[in-house]
This record gives structure tokens, sequence and C-alpha cells, in this order.
């Protein structure tokens, strides 16, 4: 593979400016189509199977016009100054009423006084809209259009706010202000560890133009699958963060060859074929990891793993086309506008040194890190996973505001109300049948129901509808239980169903649970696999395996402090109750969405191995020219460790300008990724791998004879373009 990108990174040196014109063509073609032809997402978050699912598919089945999900939006009314129900207010309601039921796709607009449309105080009430043929995917704008319709009220002295109605995949995240943050932190890195700003600028533009095309064919995508709204921020974190790092890989590389006085061609050819092949491998094991979330057993989380890893390809073929393109164009003006104060320091010095030391007490620093990793992993033991409810929005947001007059006015329950579908053995005249009213009966003595709304039978009277409020928030950990108490009911020739949103993702825990030993497995198996190809080496690719898992403890660690602890849950912008006490001020928990530790498991473990791959790439190259382990890995970390430790502050920039955002659950994938990408660039790379590789010795790179046979000769390293390597390969054989 070796020889094979060595041509292509040499051809698009010599041919750099058509290479750059057709990359941003296609770039601005990609992008030019998505926009004009619309980016279609989809808000399904169905999981076949499911009885939550069942319960959905029976709403649709004969119930009349809104019942479906995103069928109904809520608009909450709240008078500060008095009550809802003076003649005044109660004409504009009614006007109100009038004039949503005349816009299109709306079937009925329930008036607010009416059974369960009104708090005990009078002061809050709800007007239910049901609607019919509407796109979903637009719903945001419809409830925006509905709540303008609204302003007769308002101009009473009456607050009107829409409720959130959206599901996990309709909430669409902007990021703008957080990606440029992100791109100017990382460009200041980029010009300390270069000194020069040209150097500085040729990772950005290459992952600019990677992650540009990469979201124009996701949103061209949009046409002929299903697309979340939350592709694109996942596919900006991820492909900013790693576009930016494998760029800078090869450009490190491809100046210190340009120091030693290798020619511009030929030092853009080595590059690729060295780093290269180390750039392929580590966005493979990215890929490997994101693409096992397909065994999941969440459509969601599926979509998610395979439209992320589409800016994980686009950021290796930008890097190993595009950065030798621009390298051929530059020349030695690569080096050009150099930042005074900033100039060429000694390669790897410190690094080096730290690399020796290492080498020489390893048994000292592996029990160190050791110790602090177990510190750093523990309090992911207390980790709470929960869904993420409105509460949690925004402060002074339109869903945290109403999400707060609803639950004052009518309860916590309100904002995850469980819709009971049944399944009657028999067909029923009316909803008044004794069946219906001993279910209702049955729904209502569950332990932590609040109270049921009315039956409501189908038309083909075979289905029969409960909405039942539970005395607990969608978020509460107890709200799950009242799901699973509703569904055990047993009456003869009653098949009971629960559907709404905390069923649902009650549903979506379970089926992660049971598939993420599965999905683990797969991931840790298949990227050992693409390391001993890359390496051919057993213990290598097993110990970077475990490596990687022990990095993901502490990023889970992180996670329970700020989020399940509240340690820091402040720090980054979460917003506790208006009413709460110091200490729940201090100590507000966050409960973490129960897919979101199985998405940043793929993750953080495919770019976990980047930074494993590009150090043993190093190591491999020096233990091959000399023999000597303990001395490989002291200078492997010496090479490497000065860009390791520039592509992980770039990647940690990244991910803590997406911190900013205020939706919480960009918030958590911040903070998770920036934490286990600190982790790992440092204590890991740094201390616990040197450590290990210099107690295994030799056994680092043992391989038994008949697997060597099988095993393809890759050679990512490039060997054969340097210095000529010693005969390794007879002494690795003499210890089988």
């Amino acid at each position: 593979m070796a020889r094979f990108l060595g041509l292509l990174g040499g051809w698009c040196a010599r041919h750099g400016r058509l290479v750059l014109a057709l990359w941003v063509i296609a770039a601005a073609g990609l992008m030019a189509g998505s926009m004009l032809s619309g980016r279609p997402v989809s808000n399904d978050v169905s999981i076949p199977g499911t009885d939550a699912q069942r319960a959905h598919d029976l709403m649709r089945d004969g119930f009349g016009p809104g019942f479906a999900p995103g069928g109904t939006v809520q608009l909450v009314l709240y008078s500060g100054d008095g009550q809802l129900v003076t003649e005044r207010r109660k004409s504009a309601v009614e006007k109100v009423i009038d004039r949503l039921e005349e816009m299109p796709h709306v079937e009925v607009a329930e008036t607010p006084y009416r059974r369960g449309g009104i708090a005990s105080n009078l002061q809050i009430g709800l007007i239910t809209v049901r609607m019919e043929g509407h796109d979903n995917a637009k719903l945001a704008e419809t409830t925006q259009a509905l709540s303008k319709a609204a302003d007769p009220i308002r101009a009473e002295g009456v607050e009107v706010v829409p409720a959130d109605s959206s599901t996990p995949a309709d909430k669409e995240i902007k990021t703008g202000p957080s990606e440029i943050i992100g791109v100017v932190c990382a460009l200041l890195v980029l010009v300390l560890a270069f000194g020069t700003l040209v150097a500085a600028l040729v990772p950005i533009f290459t992952a600019l133009v990677s992650v540009a095309a990469g979201l124009g064919l996701i949103g061209l995508l949009g046409h002929v699958v299903d697309v979340p709204k939350q592709a694109g921020i996942m596919a900006t974190m991820i492909g900013l963060g790693v576009g930016i790092d494998y760029a800078l890989f090869l450009l490190s590389r491809h100046r210190k060859l340009l120091a030693d006085g290798v020619p511009v061609l030929e030092s853009v050819r080595r590059t690729v074929a060295s780093s290269g092949g180390a750039v392929v491998f580590a966005g493979g094991t990215v890929m490997v990891a994101l693409s096992a979330l397909v065994l999941g057993g969440f459509p969601l989380l599926r979509t998610l793993g395979w439209i992320t890893g589409i800016s994980v390809v686009f950021a290796v073929l930008t890097s190993i086309t595009l950065v030798p393109a621009l390298l051929g164009v530059l020349g030695e003006k690569v080096n050009a506008l150099k930042v005074p104060f900033l100039g060429r320091r000694k390669e790897g010095s410190g690094w080096a040194g730290l690399g020796a030391w290492v080498a020489r007490r390893p048994w000292s620093v592996l029990l160190a890190s050791v110790l602090v990793l177990a510190a750093l992993a523990a309090p992911a033991l207390a980790l709470k996973l929960g869904p993420l409810d409105d509460g949690y929005g925004d402060q002074g947001s339109a869903p945290r505001r109403a999400y707060e007059l609803m639950a004052t006015g009518f309860g916590p329950g309100i904002n995850g109300p469980l819709v009971v579908v049944a399944e009657l053995g028999q067909k029923v005249a009316s909803a008044d049948a004794p069946i219906v009213k001993t279910l209702v009966k049955d729904v209502e003595d569950v332990a932590g129901i609040a109270h049921v709304a009315p039956a409501k039978l189908n038309d083909s009277g075979r289905s029969v509808m409960i909405q039942a409020i539970p005395d607990y928030a969608p978020s509460d950990e107890r709200a799950p239980g009242v799901v699973a108490a509703v569904r055990a009911l047993d009456r003869p020739g009653v098949d009971v169903h629960v559907g709404g949103e905390v069923a649902a993702l009650s549903d979506a825990a379970g089926r992660i649970s049971d598939r993420t030993p599965l999905v683990i497995g797969v991931v840790v198996l298949l990227s050992a696999l693409l390391l001993l190809l890359a390496f051919r080496a057993p213990v290598i690719a097993l110990k970077a395996a475990l490596m990687n898992l022990v990095s993901l403890g502490a990023a889970f660690g992180a996670l329970a402090l700020v989020f399940s602890y509240g340690l820091g849950s402040r720090l980054v912008g979460m917003d506790p109750p208006a009413d709460a006490s110091y200490l729940q001020t201090v100590f507000f928990t966050v409960p973490i969405e129960s897919y979101v530790p199985l998405m940043l498991f793929a993750v953080l473990f495919g770019l976990s191995m980047d930074y494993e791959v590009f150090l043993l790439t190093a190591v491999r190259q020096a233990y091959l020219k000399h023999g000597d382990n303990r001395r490989a890995v002291a200078e492997g970390l010496g090479s490497t460790g000065r860009v390791i430790t520039s592509a992980a502050l770039i990647m940690v920039a990244v991910f803590v300008a997406f911190i900013a955002y205020p939706d919480p659950l960009v918030k958590t994938f911040g903070v998770g990724l920036a934490v286990a990408i600190a982790v790992d660039a440092t204590i890991i790379r740094g201390f616990l791998v040197p450590a290990t590789m210099v107690l295994l010795g030799r056994a680092n790179w043992w391989c038994p004879r008949w697997l060597d046979r099988l095993l393809p000769n890759l050679s990512i390293e490039g060997n054969e373009h340097d210095e000529e390597p010693v005969r390794i390969r007879e002494r690795e054989k003499s210890m089988i």
C-alpha cells in the first residue's frame, strides 16, 4: 500500500493545481446541489419490534387526525396578572381557535376551556392543535406559524408559548458560532506548532473542503435515505477534528523531510507513502467503529453512525490527495510568513527526553498511570442514564418555558404522557363498553398514574386509546417503571401497548443495552484486526484495543462528574430550575441519553486509535532500523509527541467549542470527546503505552510463522522509501 500511496501523492504534487481545482469544484458543487435541492431530513425514531412502536402504529389506525407522532402541537397560555376565564380573554381565545382551524392541515383546535385543558388556578391553559397531512420535517416552522396566529391572546396580556412537540430527530442543531470558534482555536494551535502562517492554513483549508464536501453529500443523500437532523453536527464535529489532524500529521512529516534537504516532490511522495498509510488505517478504524453502530438495534443510532463516517472518508481522501497537491503547489513557500518569536524549535527534544525517562522506569510509570486512570474512571460507576426532557433546555427558551408552565399547572407528568393503546379481542360499540371502562379503571389504579383522559375508540371498534398522565417527569428515573407497570396489566381479551416519548425512549434504552456487548465486541475485534494487518503484531493489536477501552473509562468518568454528580454542569452552561435550592444549584444533575454512551464509544474508540496508529508507526520504523525496542519506543515518542499533542489540542479545542451550544446533547458529546482525547494523548500515549511497550520488549513485534504467511504485506510504514531496515524478521521468528 505504501508504494501505491507514494505514487498517488507524487502525482497529486506534480498536478497540484488540477487536484486543487477538482476538489474545490467538487465541494462547491456538492454544497450548491444540496442547498438548491434542499436538505430533506427524517424525524423517524421508530424502533421496529418494540411495544411502543406497536402502539404508535395503532394510533394511526382509525383514531382520527393528529394522533400519530408529530401530529399534535400545544400552545401554553399563562395569565400572570389574573385568570384566563375573564370575558375579554375567553373571547380572544375563541377567536384564535377559529383562526387556527382555518390554517392549512389543521383538523381541530381544542379550546383550553375543557376538561384537562385549564389548570386549577385558572391561570394556565392548553390549546391543543391536531393536524393531518403536514410535513413533519418542517414541524418547527409549522409550530411557529400556529404560535403567530395566537397574537390576539397576547394582546390581552396573556403569555403564549408553543410547547416542543418534536421527537429527538426533529431537533435541528445549528452550530455556526461553535464551528467558527473551533476553527479559530485550531488555527492558533497550528500557528504555535509550525511557527508559520502558511503551514498553519494548510490543514484548516483541507479540513474545510472535506467538511463542505461531506455536508453537501449528506444533504443530497437526504433525498434517497432517512437522514436525521443531528447528522450535520456530528459530521461537522468529527470531520473538522480528523480533517485537521490528518493533514497535520502529513504536513509535519513533510516539513521534517524538507529540513533534512529532501526535494519538494520527493518529500511529498515519501510523506504520503509513510504517514499517508497511517492516515488511511487511522481513518479505517474510525469507520469500522462507526459502522458497528448498525448492530445497535436503534435506527437513529445506525444512521448517525454511517452518516458521520462520510465525513471521515472525505477527511482521509483530502489528506492523501489535496494535502500533497497543496504541498506541491506551495513548494518551499510552505514555511513562508513566519510568526515572530515562534521560530522552528528542535523537533521532539522534550518528548524524546520523556520517552527516555519512561523507558528507564517502566514499572513505576505503568503503576502511576493505572492509578490515575482508575481514579478518573471510577465515577463512571455512577453514570446516570435517562431521557433529556425540555426541563434541561436553555434557560429562557420557549421549550423550557412551556415545560415549566405545564409542570406548574398540571404536574410534571403532563410533559411525558403515556399513550395506552389496547387491542380488543372483540368489537365494541362505544367507549362506554364494560371492557373499556374496566381497562380505564385498571390504568387509573396503576401506581404512579396521576389521572387518565377519557377513552377514545377507533373506527373499527377493535382498539381503544387512553392518555395517562404519570406522576413523574419524563427524565425521572421512576417513569420507566410506570410504563412497565401499565404494560403488565393482564385482562382477558385485551392486549395492552404503551406508547409516547417516555415509553419509546425506555424501549430504546432496553434495545441498546441488550446490543451494547455485541457492538463493543465487534468494534474491538475489527479494530484489532486492522492493527494486525497494519503492523503484523498480535500483541500490539490486542494491547492497543485494551488501551482504547481505558481512555473510554476516563471519558465516562468525566461525564459522570459533570452531569451525574452535577459538579460541573453549571460550568458547561446547564441552568437549574429557578426555584432550585442552593445545593440543587451546586449539584445540578443532568441525565445522559441512553444511546449517547454507545455513540461516544464508537467515535472515541476510532479517534483514540488514530493516535495509536501514528505512534506505533513511528516506533515500528525506528525498531526496523536498529532492532532495539527500548530505544525505538523512546525515539517513536520523541518524533511523534509534539505532533500528537498538537493534534490532540486541536481536537479538544474543536470539541470544547461545541460545549458552548445550548443543547444538552451537544454539551454531552463535547465534554466526553474533549476529555477522552486529552487523556488519550497525554497519560495513555505519553506514559502508559510507552511503558507497556518497554516491558513487553521484542514480544511487541512477535508474529507466529503461520500467521505471518497469511497476512498480506501492506507496509504502511513505507520503509522502502527511507533507510534500509535491518533484518529484524529473522530475530522475531526465532522467538516462536
